[in-house]
């Protein structure tokens, strides 16, 4: 999670972010131009603490919200899969998930959203962005399996996505929701961008997008006014695919927000929705 405040000039302090450990505090200061402590501000803490979000909202003007449970796999279950891909004659078999003690979706995808996004209230934030993610309007999407067979609680990690986004949209605040795709480890800036609405994209072969054009569009968001209460997916064609590679974030968000996002989706879900 990080914030941006700007100081009584007008010109933007340094970026202050949540973290949990040292070792992820050293990581994040090591992004900032090798470490200048200057250029960032780290807070130590967890988003469960209501001192630490006190503490992180304090002052700021804009807040993005990163945090995302993460299922880890079952040992037992990771060998058993691979020995079905093996042997010719197994049937393949998926390894199962499981999420730590207090690492939930529940816990991470809403209850600690929600309080970061009052914390964000209570302090004056001007504006919220989250990243959630794609597939948030599918019940039977495979992701929500993952930790707990697809049953109320553990399991159902879009869904409690999606119930954070509309404790967002009820709260009164700026903002913005990016629904990137499958996540990718390459560079940004080299590929044609595609924004859709209520995971249409899902259709196509397109689902994927660079984590730095992730970025690149959140920090867009901040400050376009195109960007203003807009949620929408995201995804880019392969490198060298389509009209080029997208350098205007402006323009794509103005595409986006003359598109409508339908929050009454989905219908019958599990995870008891607003």
């Amino acid at each position: 999670m990080k914030l941006l405040a700007s100081d009584a000039s007008g010109a933007f302090a340094p970026p202050r972010g949540l973290v949990r450990s040292t070792k992820s505090g050293d990581k994040v200061r090591n992004l900032c131009d090798g470490g200048d402590a200057n250029l960032c501000d780290v807070v130590e803490g967890d988003i469960s603490s209501a001192d630490a979000l006190r503490t992180l909202c304090d002052g700021v003007d804009a807040l993005v919200i990163l945090t995302s449970a993460v299922p880890k796999p079952k040992i037992g279950s990771m060998i058993a899969a691979l020995v079905s891909k093996i042997l010719p004659w197994a049937e393949n078999k998926r390894p199962d998930f499981y999420f730590p003690e207090g690492g939930s979706p529940r816990e991470v995808d809403y209850e600690w959203q929600v309080a970061q996004i009052d914390a964000a209230k209570r302090a004056g934030v001007k504006k919220v962005v989250l990243v959630s993610s794609m597939g948030v309007t599918q019940i039977d999407n495979f992701l929500n399996t993952m930790g707990g067979g697809g049953d109320v609680g553990d399991a159902n990690i879009l869904l409690w996505k999606r119930k954070a986004e509309m404790a967002l949209v009820a709260s009164g605040l700026d903002y913005s929701i990016v629904h990137p795709g499958g996540l990718l480890n390459k560079e940004g800036g080299k590929r044609e961008l595609l924004v859709g609405v209520n995971d249409e994209l899902l259709a196509g072969d397109r689902r994927s997008v660079p984590r730095a054009d992730v970025a690149r569009c959140v920090v867009a968001c901040l400050t376009s006014p195109s960007a203003k209460n807009l949620s929408f997916d995201l995804a880019s064609r392969e490198e060298g695919e389509g009209g080029g590679a997208t350098t205007d974030v402006d323009a794509l968000l103005e595409a986006a927000s003359g598109m409508t996002y339908d929050y009454s989706l989905p219908m019958n879900s599990p995870v008891p929705l607003p």
